[in-house]
């Protein structure tokens, strides 16, 4: 099996996530070479993790020769230009979320990436946690039937470096940091191929004093009739809330993923340290992660993207994705500015144009829909019925005895 050197763009939270996760994880693939606009804080990073060669040259660090694996962990206005020089250089790409500030600026990095036929990868963590991949591997099963909605949360107090708070650096606010996650998870529960339609949105700036949105809630409508939606913020107090749900005609999921994961402690004089991301405090009751990087998705991730590479296949998170993600996210803008449902416009569509929102509805006799079946208090069965031709609403109650 081949051995990844890798050049790490960024020394931020997510690079420091990203390089302990691949220099714990499969042994061979290690960070070769880190960049920062600051030589100090790349000593330092190279230091901590034994990574030999630095650079605060962009293109100098990409294009290192050992290097044939470059990650970018940078700021959403940084992306696009070190796709371009990744894919001047022919080294394979693995970007952070979200790809790009725009579905515009997105497309580009697609088109320039399968242009010059290197490997390319989207990090979307969350998608890869265990809880989500396990959940999914349910729903494709048929354990939850047809799937009718998709929810998913993410809220904590606020971005980790300045950077997130400039509209103009970032993109947008909570939806476009926080958002992409919520996105990709539906779309997954959903089905990639299934082809979303329209949005309505809710953003607001509640709470901080920047330009950006800091809270939102969206509703992406796809073309089968299922429905995905996301809340997003940036004021939730109290940590990091990540929680998903997911409901289809024969069952549902509910996933809590980091600040109830059964790992819960007290303390009146302090932790001595590091709780958790986004983690507020050190004392009262806290809620540490036993294993951060591997609850958030990271390692399921890298090993998922490396494994692709060698294989010559594309990754569950692909460029593509990202940009479909992205799209979304500018109906989401527009609807936030026109209190209406907007289209989502995908210049790149590659799943079904199929709309299908045909109704299944269950029979329970020749003549009558079966609407529901309920357990009594006295435990007799009631029935709830639709008769089929005139449409007259019934119900039936049958004895426990029969």
């Amino acid at each position: 099996m081949k051995t990844h050197k890798i050049c790490m763009l960024g020394t931020g939270l997510i690079g420091t996530f990203y390089t302990m996760t691949l220099h714990n994880l499969r042994g061979r693939d290690r960070v070769h070479a880190i960049y920062s606009r600051s030589q100090e804080r790349a000593d330092k990073f190279a230091k901590e993790w034994g990574i030999p060669n630095t650079y605060t040259n962009l293109d100098a660090a990409i294009r290192d020769p050992e290097v044939n694996v470059v990650v970018i962990g940078l700021p959403n206005n940084q992306h696009l230009e070190a796709v371009r020089l990744c894919a001047a250089a022919g080294k394979a790409i693995l970007c952070t979320k979200p790809l790009g500030r725009t579905a515009a600026e997105a497309k580009e990095m697609l088109e320039i990436v399968e242009k010059a036929g290197i490997f390319h990868g989207y990090l979307e963590d969350l998608a890869y946690t265990p809880k989500t991949l396990k959940s999914l591997a349910s729903v494709k099963n048929g354990a939850l039937g047809r799937i009718l909605w998709a929810r998913s949360r993410e809220a904590h107090p606020g971005p980790h470096s300045d950077w997130f708070w400039d509209k103009e650096m970032a993109g947008g606010g909570a939806i476009v940091d926080l958002g992409c996650h919520c996105i990709e998870i539906a779309r997954n529960f959903i089905g990639k191929e299934v082809r979303p339609l329209e949005v309505m949105c809710w953003a607001a700036t509640q709470v901080k004093p920047i330009d950006a949105e800091d809270s939102a809630i969206g509703l992406v409508k796809y073309a089968n009739g299922a429905i995905g939606q996301f809340e997003v913020s940036w004021n939730y107090r109290g940590g990091m809330d990540l929680r998903d749900e997911v409901a289809g005609t024969e069952g549902n999921i509910r996933l809590d993923h980091f600040l109830r994961t059964g790992f819960e402690l007290f303390t009146s004089v302090g932790l001595g340290g590091y709780v958790a991301e986004k983690a507020e405090s050190e004392t009262g009751w806290l809620f540490p992660v036993g294993d951060e990087v591997h609850e958030l998705g990271y390692p399921n991730m890298f090993v998922d993207m490396f494994n692709a590479m060698e294989n010559g296949s594309s990754p569950m998170e692909s460029f593509y994705d990202g940009y479909v993600v992205n799209a979304i996210i500018d109906a989401c803008y527009k609807s936030a500015k026109t209190k209406q449902w907007e289209p989502v416009q995908l210049e790149v569509w590659r799943g079904s144009n199929d709309i299908d929102e045909s109704q299944v509805f269950e029979s329970y006799d020749e003549e009558h829909y079966l609407i529901k079946t309920e357990i009594l208090p006295d435990e007799r069965k009631k029935i709830i019925l639709k008769h089929k031709t005139s449409g007259e609403l019934s119900q039936k109650v049958i004895d426990k005895a029969k």
